[in-house]
């Protein structure tokens, strides 16, 4: 007698007997489908009616010391085994992209205010274009853990790009049906260190790997990006002056002391920055031209708009460190409702979150890291090495952001030497500029006019153009249309 076992789709086909004497046939999910049937969404408090899955839970990075990252995904709207995959990233270092990127910039979920949890759908979210995947990333931001308390002292760049790609392999474990989708990384703010980094792990691990763990990774997208300390910080200076925010006494005082080339600044230029900060106690450095956020809740405020320094952070980011202040968006208070959103235990539970039970609330950029082991102080010989690779690589600016302005990326891109192809030529959005673009070679660059720091929430219209021309690899319109 022979027995017949068959492998469908990596299910075993079983069979049973009913009283009747027939046989029924089913399959039996692999451990991947278990996974993902217990990492899908449902229920989720508030949710308008969608027609697309979305998933969430954690992926175990480090099983020695206990680390896992959560992730929130989104199948595409439309066609999801067609579209590529984007992985989104925020930066801080130390900030959620579940709580700014997923619920207030790019996902199709907007966290509205009011006393019962409710979720308005996003007409602009980017998942109309990609199947998208958010990570908190290092461990300790949001709802990623790790069970050796000492991991929290010695993060940086090198161990938060490794647990991202360890994050990714075992990922595409759990959803293996990906893995031969088009893969590409976006970010902003300090994800223009992230975002590269991440990249070049890919690029030179994908050398030597089998086909297995092999990622597709056709190129990266980065906004407002840290990417350069002595740019960085030259630019913002300029910025503030030319856009009247600053005094003539000061801009030339802060010329004259600070030689921002430098990996320790003066005294004095120290005492500069901090009145060059002060400034931006009463507008917003992230949106000069938007209104604050005037709210009576507190501990909301507190979580999201605390300022304090952090040590060892890249030179841009440790001084009077105001990462924790939100820009404003169209609505100026958006991280007090997600804040308090997802602090609800009714939430966590539907999102597979807070798991560990952490003995403190869930917080926008995490408090818990005040140390930053290693950075860079410039990103540009990555982007260089991985333009020359063949990435495709993008860079855009908002240009209404203080923090990290247009003017930064603009010094930056000059060091960087890339020979321009096409110079300083507008796109625009159906009739009206959406902004101006410069071709280099093996790289684009493209300003989006009147947006601030995080460009997908103060122009979703523009930034969904921005995303679905990136990923096409096509041009911006440089017609009214």
């Amino acid at each position: 007698m022979t027995i017949l076992i068959c492998l469908l789709d990596h299910s075993l086909l079983i069979s049973t007997q009913t009283s009747a004497g027939r046989f029924h046939y089913h399959h039996e999910p692999s451990a991947h489908q278990q996974q993902q049937k217990a990492d899908q969404v449902s229920g989720l408090p508030g949710q308008p009616p969608v027609s697309f899955k979305h998933f969430a839970g954690y992926v175990t990075v480090n099983k020695t010391h206990g680390r896992a990252l959560f992730y929130w995904f989104f199948e595409a709207i439309n066609n999801p085994q067609d579209k590529p995959l984007l992985l989104w990233l925020n930066g801080g270092p130390g900030c959620s992209s579940v709580g700014y990127g997923a619920t207030e910039e790019l996902g199709p979920f907007f966290v509205q205010k009011g006393s019962e949890p409710k979720l308005k759908f996003n007409p602009y979210t980017w998942n109309n274009a990609a199947n998208l995947l958010f990570v908190e990333s290092p461990v300790g931001v949001g709802f990623s853990y790790t069970n050796t308390s000492e991991d929290i002292g010695q993060l940086g760049d090198k161990i938060t790009a490794e647990d991202s790609y360890n994050f990714l392999i075992n990922w595409f474990q759990r959803f293996p049906e990906y893995k031969s989708h088009d893969f590409y990384i976006a970010g902003e703010s300090y994800a223009g260190h992230y975002v590269p980094q991440l990249s070049e792990l890919i690029v030179d691990r994908n050398q030597n790997l089998s086909k297995e763990n092999y990622i597709n990774l056709k190129g990266f997208m980065i906004g407002n990006a840290v990417i350069d300390d002595e740019t960085d910080q030259k630019g913002m200076i300029d910025y503030a002056w030319d856009h009247a925010v600053i005094s003539d006494r000061l801009y030339q005082d802060i010329k004259n002391e600070c030689d921002f080339s430098e990996k320790k600044l003066s005294r004095l230029c120290n005492k500069l920055i901090d009145e060059y900060f002060d400034v931006y106690e009463i507008i917003d450095m992230y949106s000069l031209y938007t209104p604050t956020c005037l709210s009576n809740n507190s501990s909301a405020t507190t979580a999201t708009r605390q300022s304090r320094t952090m040590q060892g952070a890249p030179t841009l980011f440790s001084r009077l460190d105001v990462r924790h202040k939100r820009p404003a968006g169209y609505d100026p208070c958006a991280s007090e409702y997600s804040y308090v959103y997802l602090n609800r235990p009714d939430v966590q539970k539907a999102l597979h979150a807070n798991v560990t039970k952490i003995p403190y609330p869930w917080t926008h950029c995490s408090d818990n890291i005040t140390f930053w082991e290693d950075a860079p102080p410039s990103i540009l010989p990555v982007i260089g090495k991985l333009v020359a690779s063949g990435l495709r690589v993008w860079i855009y600016s908002g240009d209404t952001d203080g923090r990290v302005p247009v003017t930064s990326t603009r010094y930056a891109l000059k060091k960087l030497g890339l020979k321009i192809n096409e110079d300083w030529t507008p796109w625009y959005n159906n009739k009206q500029v959406g902004g101006w673009r410069v071709a280099y070679d093996g790289l684009m660059f493209v300003t989006i006019r009147g947006a601030g720091h995080q460009v997908p929430e103060f122009a979703p219209k523009q930034s969904l153009l921005l995303v679905e021309h990136f990923l096409a690899n096509r041009t911006l319109p440089s017609k009214p249309f």
